[in-house]
Order: C-alpha cells, then sequence, then structure tokens
C-alpha cells in the first residue's frame, strides 16, 4: 500500500478528528471504531465511512477487523491527531515567541539607549525589565531552587517494600471494574 492521495489524506483527518470528537463525547473506544469503520457491517451507522478502519480488507472483501483491532485504531488515530495538533500548537508557539522576541528587542534598543546616553534610571529600570522578559520568553533563566520537604518542615520519610507487600495491595486493590481494554 502506497501514499494516500490527497482526498485519502483529508479523509484520514477528518476521521481523526471525529475520533477525537467523539471520545471528548465519553464515547467509548470500541464505539468509536465501530462508527468509523469502513464496513457497513460493522459500521454502527450501517455505512462504509470513508477511509474508515479497515477499509483495506472492506476494499478486498474480507472479514472487517476485530472488536480488539477497531479499539486499537480508535486509539492510534486519537494519539496521532493529538500528537499532530500539540506539533502544531508548539511550532505556532515558537512562531509567537520569536515575534515577542523581536518586539522586545526593538523596545529594547530605544530605552538602552536612553539609559545610556542621559543615565535615565527609569530607563535602566525599563531596560532591566525588558531583559528579564526575554530572558523567560527564551528559557535563559535557571529554574528556581525548590526542596520537598514534610510535616512542619521535617524530612520527607521514604520507605521500600518488598513484593510480597506490593502483590497483597494490589489485591486488596482488585482488577478494573469491567476488565476491559479501553486504554
Amino acid at each position: 500500500m502506497g501514499r494516500p492521495d490527497r482526498a485519502a489524506r483529508a479523509a484520514i483527518t477528518q476521521r481523526r478528528a471525529d475520533a477525537i470528537d467523539l471520545k471528548l463525547a465519553g464515547v467509548d473506544w470500541l464505539t468509536i471504531g465501530r462508527k468509523l469503520a469502513a464496513d457497513p457491517a460493522i459500521n454502527s451507522d450501517g455505512v462504509a465511512y470513508p477511509q474508515g478502519y479497515g477499509i483495506d480488507l472492506y476494499r478486498q472483501d474480507l472479514e472487517p477487523p476485530t472488536d480488539k483491532r477497531l479499539i486499537e485504531l480508535a486509539c492510534k488515530d486519537v494519539s496521532k491527531a493529538l500528537n499532530e495538533r500539540t506539533t502544531t500548537l508548539d511550532s505556532s508557539a515558537d512562531e509567537l515567541r520569536q515575534l515577542m522576541v523581536e518586539r522586545l528587542e526593538r523596545l529594547f534598543f530605544t530605552v538602552y539607549r536612553a539609559a545610556i546616553r542621559s543615565g535615565d534610571y527609569q530607563a535602566v529600570d525599563r531596560a532591566v525589565r525588558i531583559i528579564e522578559r526575554s530572558s523567560r520568553l527564551l528559557g535563559l533563566d535557571r529554574p528556581a531552587r525548590t526542596e520537598v520537604s514534610g510535616p512542619n518542615g521535617a524530612a520527607v520519610q521514604v520507605e521500600t517494600t518488598g513484593l510480597e507487600e506490593l502483590e497483597r495491595l494490589i489485591s486488596l486493590a482488585g482488577s478494573p471494574v469491567g476488565g476491559n481494554e479501553e486504554g
């Protein structure tokens, strides 16, 4: 199978957006998988979803994906779509950060010149504030040192436990309700 054409990529992007919308609405993974399945025999709406899950199987008139596979495909779609959105947001934030740094540099130049030429303390203060803001935007500041302490500033007590204690705690907690693989 080669790279999908432009129309197929658009349909896949739409399918992923639909998967996210369904998950945000609280729909379980299997229902998402069935709603976005290519084969009308398993599609919950009884239609062939464009570029739906199992499209290659459907085109070859083979058995549709299993419920487990539909869950995997729906999870994968949501994960990929969220990663793409995060990447887009990160690059947009980087562009905006760079724009802000350039603006601060322009402001700094005029304020710095006034501070140096006239010795104006207000201009010096403004220059320092611009430098501080630029440093924060660029991540140049060292992180503040933090310490974790227990009650009343005392040291935190850390206990280790053996495998038997861990197994006992797990058995007390029991198995997940429903025992499904919805991840």
